[in-house]
């Protein structure tokens, strides 16, 4: 709408010489101009669609970067210079942060030598080492590519290690720490408590109860030795196996099938745990077989008994005394030496192939456990090979993984491979395959 404003004043009449201005009939020449998108807008801009986020979400990443360069905000000659300084090897660096279960999350902070044993205070510092060091701003000034999967990597570890529960929760199943690495009995008596000393320093980690006994020298009195044995045998530990439960399809609507996933974890959980338990008691089983302290209060036992049974009763035939006890174990105390001594060499080299074979049977397990999720996630695809449009039943999915769990378990890992690539090809060849091979290992019918 219109405004009309009355002036209180009236304009003069135009002059006679006057003429409306006449337009100019000049042309402009235009001239080439190079113009480069720079700056903080370009950038911002750039970054926004590369990673097709809103202006709040570019606001809050960058938010978050300023946050995170303000904590690592610390000269690294003020910190310990020896933590998480550690050699980076390309296939670390490589980590897929999408597989963080699958990740060492002490290496990828440059803790794999201290593990367990790494502080929390030590555990900060190798987080701001290493965020300082793979930042991806730092990245790209310095190769002009933008990769941030390694940061992420160490940001997961650090969540992980900086909270008490996740941490108990990866450390119960740390494959890091050899569990599996103990004496095998043929070593020397002597290096008896060198040798089994670590071994139960390395148990004690998961005890509730502290202070824990140490295993004690051999001049511990038999007290002590049998308070030792005592804690062990009634170990009570925190050590627990969630963290390789199977990942629920959160993006499923099949209730069926999260129940079952739920039921499984819960049993495999059990299962570990008990073996576990088994383990621990077969190693102070051991280990109380091969104390030299023990023998030696069994040994006096028996002197005593022997000594009190022939009171009186001096040169009776076949009565032992304190000095025959003790010289008939020192025979077997050399025989023992002398045989630990034989066998140096072959224990060296049962090591060696002990070593050699774990890291095949590490390679191999890797391995098979991706064919078989990739197995069951094709299963899962073919709605359990039942007619499209049904939902399976809680029986069908129980029977087909459960048979799935029992195959991949029987065959050696290039047939889980094999088995893969036949299943890869179409709904009717996974159905034909996985039939025949349960046929083959008699495991029924899952996959008729």
């Amino acid at each position: 709408m219109a405004a009309v404003i009355d002036l209180p004043f009236a304009l003069p009449a135009a002059p006679k010489n006057y003429a409306p201005a006449q337009a100019s009939s000049s042309s402009v020449s235009l001239t080439s101009v190079e113009v480069s998108p720079v700056g903080d807008a370009f950038l911002s801009y750039m970054r926004r669609r590369l990673r097709q986020s809103t202006f709040e979400e570019d606001d809050a990443l960058v938010k978050q970067r300023l946050d995170e360069h303000v904590a690592a905000n610390t000269q690294v000659d003020e910190l310990d210079n020896d933590i998480g300084e550690e050699p980076e090897s390309q296939e670390l660096l490589d980590s897929d942060p999408m597989q963080w279960k699958s990740l060492d999350h002490y290496a990828v902070l440059g803790l794999s030598s201290r593990r367990y044993k790494a502080t929390d205070y030590e555990i900060k510092i190798a987080h701001r080492k290493k965020v300082l060091k793979h930042h991806p701003d730092k990245k790209v000034s310095a190769t002009g590519v933008s990769d941030d999967a390694f940061f992420k990597c160490v940001a997961k570890s650090f969540e992980i290690l900086s909270n008490p529960e996740k941490r108990r929760q990866f450390d119960s199943v740390d494959e890091g720490v050899d569990d599996d690495n103990v004496p095998t009995g043929k070593e020397s008596p002597e290096r008896f408590y060198e040798l089994w000393a670590p071994v139960f320093e390395r148990e004690a980690r998961f005890s509730k109860q502290t202070p824990v006994p140490s295993l004690g020298t051999k001049d511990s009195t038999k007290e002590e030795v049998d308070d030792f044995y005592n804690f062990f045998y009634n170990f009570d530990s925190w050590r627990s196996f969630e963290y390789l439960d199977s990942e629920v399809n959160e993006g499923s609507d099949n209730r069926d099938e999260k129940r079952y996933t739920e039921k499984k974890n819960r049993n495999e959980r059990a299962r570990r745990k008990k073996e576990d338990n088994a383990r621990l008691r077969n190693l102070v089983d051991k280990a109380l077989s091969l104390d030299p302290r023990i023998k030696a209060f069994r040994a006096a036992e028996r002197a005593a008994r022997e000594a009190k049974k022939n009171k009186g009763r001096p040169g009776v035939p076949g009565a032992k005394g304190a000095a025959e006890v003790a010289a008939e174990e020192q025979r077997k105390k050399e025989e023992a030496e002398k045989a630990a001594k034989e066998q140096a060499e072959k224990e060296q080299a049962e090591k060696v192939e002990r070593d050699a074979a774990k890291k095949v049977r590490e390679a191999a397990k890797k391995n098979l456990k991706k064919e078989k999720k990739t197995i069951r996630n094709i299963i899962t695809g073919a709605n359990y090979f039942q007619p499209e449009g049904t939902t399976p039943s809680a029986s069908v999915l129980d029977k087909q993984l459960t048979a799935l769990d029992a195959l991949c378990a029987s065959l050696e890992p290039e047939q889980v491979l094999s088995l893969r690539e036949a299943c890869e090809k179409s709904t009717a060849e996974a159905k034909a395959a996985l039939h025949k091979a349960c046929e083959e290992k008699s495991l029924g019918d899952a996959f008729a």
